[in-house]
């Protein structure tokens, strides 16, 4: 049985002959993917959104899908719709793209509010409901989404129950001079992703996502992420906390980042580092706050720096 340290080394190694120099971000999408959540990438376009979560795909052998966003779309364009068949006379169902277990949802805020909302169920509950029937949906199901923060114009701002939904919020950046070069003679000839192969494959993803479950977190460092969340729910800038479903995801993604990095527990770094690109879209900050220019992530730092980190874990 692979462990679960050996399974995220494969992945990653596989993945950055793709996406070159951006080794955090790959393992806290895999962190995500095992423990159960989504993701939303804000970036600007052009940085390996799309190539990231094709390269994850074919890396895991998993079925792969790309819905790309458009005012025009409609909630059947993503779940499926019902067509009548004229020799039998009865409706039949044709699904839409969402029936896959790896959805890009690029460009996620060019939609409207009322096609953006078809995801909302499958997200949360793992299953799709059109014309009064429900379809389950395979399993893995893992979305990431994707939204350009520089451009505003014909828009629609995701809401905050939707924003709750995506376990975690990343930017992946423009990669350095080094890594750049590399990716650029890498494509030279062709590109990567033509000639990646699956290093893994349902079974083992299968077996990871049980063992996961088995990553020890102590009362302690629990404690620490309940002190976390609790803190922006009476913070001077924050005018809507964190939901009890923020520190679930803090959780569960601690102790998949543990496991991927050969540990069978969760140490207090394991919350720190990740709290910020966690908790920082689930939160509203005040008006005043906007004026001084803080952000989000300066709001859930400061949270973060300010509270003492648990000593008494033994392990750490």
């Amino acid at each position: 049985m692979v462990s679960i340290g050996e399974f995220g080394s494969k992945i990653k190694e596989n993945i950055s002959r793709v996406i070159v120099g951006k080794e955090k971000t790959i393992e806290r999408v895999l962190a995500v993917l095992i423990s159960g959540g989504h993701v939303l990438i804000n970036d600007v376009p052009g940085v390996g959104k799309t190539m990231l979560a094709r390269s994850l795909a074919i890396s895991l052998g998993l079925e792969f899908n790309r819905l790309q966003c458009t005012p025009d779309l409609l909630p059947g364009d993503v779940t499926g719709i019902s067509i009548l068949n004229l020799k039998t006379n009865e409706f039949n169902f044709r699904k839409g793209p969402i029936f896959t277990q790896i959805l890009l949802v690029d460009e996620i805020n060019r939609t409207t509010p009322r096609t953006q909302s078809a995801l909302l169920e499958a997200m949360a509950e793992r299953q799709v409901t059109v014309d009064g029937r429900t379809f389950q949906m395979e399993k893995p199901f893992f979305v990431i989404a994707t939204q350009n923060p520089v451009e505003f114009e014909g828009t629609f701002p995701l809401p905050e129950a939707q924003l709750d939904r995506f376990s975690i919020s990343l930017t992946m950046g423009y990669p350095d001079e080094k890594s750049e070069r590399k990716l650029l003679k890498g494509i030279s000839t062709e590109h990567p992703i033509t000639s990646l192969k699956p290093v893994s494959g349902q079974d083992e993803l299968d077996s990871v996502l049980k063992q996961v479950k088995e990553v020890e977190i102590e009362d302690s460092v629990l404690q620490y992420i309940i002190s976390i969340v609790n803190e922006t729910r009476s913070h001077r800038d924050i005018q809507l906390g964190v939901s009890p479903r923020g520190s679930i995801a803090l959780m569960e993604t601690a102790r998949a980042l543990a496991g991927i990095r050969g540990r069978r527990f969760v140490i207090p770094d394991d919350v720190k580092e990740t709290a910020s690109d966690i908790l920082s879209h689930r939160i509203i900050i005040k008006p005043e706050a906007r004026l001084m220019r803080r952000t989000n992530r300066d709001v859930i730092n400061e949270i973060v720096e300010s509270l003492p980190i648990p000593i008494n874990n033994e392990k750490t």
